[in-house]
């Protein structure tokens, strides 16, 4: 089995015009949990062990300010920084003690794109709460748009580690570990975020998360269907501030003898968006929410 010097997808950090709407929202709505603040940052938990899976920043616009992976070892920081910057990056900070409460060792980079990404290790965990199938258990992927899919695939093979697991005709999905992908990358006209996934335990949590959603007045934006690439259940929604979220579920596990399809493969008959032809057409207004964040500077 490969060894993955990042071994998993922790957290986001989020930029928000109004911090008290948006955590409202999340925890809420949502179903997170506030676990911290410091430095007027709100830290918002799942059911998992993770610390922390959304992080709201207080900023004059809508934006992705962070993604925050977990590394291996220790020793896969010098790794990681030097392939990082043979690949393009820029070195932001460091590893060196991270004082923010999720604590541990953290480094700071930014991508060719202008992706600010971080990389934590020994950093505090929770015990994880009992399953309920209506919260979310931890972050499952983020989906970020570039102009140049391949070049940033690239990137995160050669500078990170990630293996690429399938290709379709618009994105190019890579992993970390057992999980189909980790991180997904969208062909755009802009580098920026895309869309933040949340695992759910099963289909029905993504179901039951959904009528949450459309109790509070959050209807779903698209879905609920099931993706190709990933094999799995879908549900997207858009957040107060225009950001679009997904709850997701029954992400297809893979491992080294997984064979990589490319576009010729994830085709779907006239009109079909999902396996199962349920979901709809995407609308004008999730596309546009889906290429208006970007990356903070």
């Amino acid at each position: 089995m490969t060894r993955f010097p990042v071994t998993a997808l922790r957290s986001v950090d989020l930029g928000t015009p109004d911090l008290g709407r948006s955590e409202a929202f999340y925890r809420d709505v949502w179903g997170l949990e506030r676990v911290a603040t410091a430095d007027g940052v709100v830290y918002l938990r799942a059911t998992g062990r993770d610390h922390h899976v959304v992080a709201l920043h207080r900023s004059d616009r809508t934006e992705l300010k962070a993604v925050t992976f977990r590394v291996a070892e220790a020793t896969d920081f010098d790794t990681i920084a030097r392939n990082a910057l043979q690949q393009g990056a820029t070195l932001i900070a460091a590893a060196a003690s991270n004082p923010a409460p999720d604590g541990g060792v953290i480094m700071s980079l930014r991508s060719p794109e202008g992706c600010t990404l971080r990389f934590v290790h020994g950093d505090v965990t929770h015990e994880a709460r009992p399953s309920r199938p209506e919260l979310p258990e931890r972050l499952a992927h983020v989906n970020l748009n570039s102009t140049d899919v391949d070049r940033t695939a690239a990137f995160y093979e050669h500078a990170l580690g990630f293996k690429l697991t399938d290709r379709s005709a618009a994105m190019a999905f890579v992993r970390c570990n057992s999980d189909h992908h980790a991180v997904v990358i969208a062909s755009a006209k802009v580098n920026g975020l895309n869309h933040v996934a949340f695992l759910m335990p099963t289909w029905e949590g993504v179901m039951r998360g959904s009528g949450r959603m459309i109790d509070a007045g959050y209807p779903i934006a698209w879905g609920v269907g099931r993706h190709g690439p990933g094999d799995n259940v879908f549900a997207y929604f858009i957040d107060p501030q225009g950001i679009v979220i997904e709850y997701t579920a029954e992400v297809l596990q893979v491992d080294d003898d997984y064979v990589v399809r490319g576009p010729e493969h994830w085709v779907w008959p006239p009109g079909r968006t999902d396996q199962w032809g349920i979901a709809p057409p995407k609308a004008e207004h999730v596309k546009a929410a889906q290429l208006a964040v970007g990356f903070a500077a």
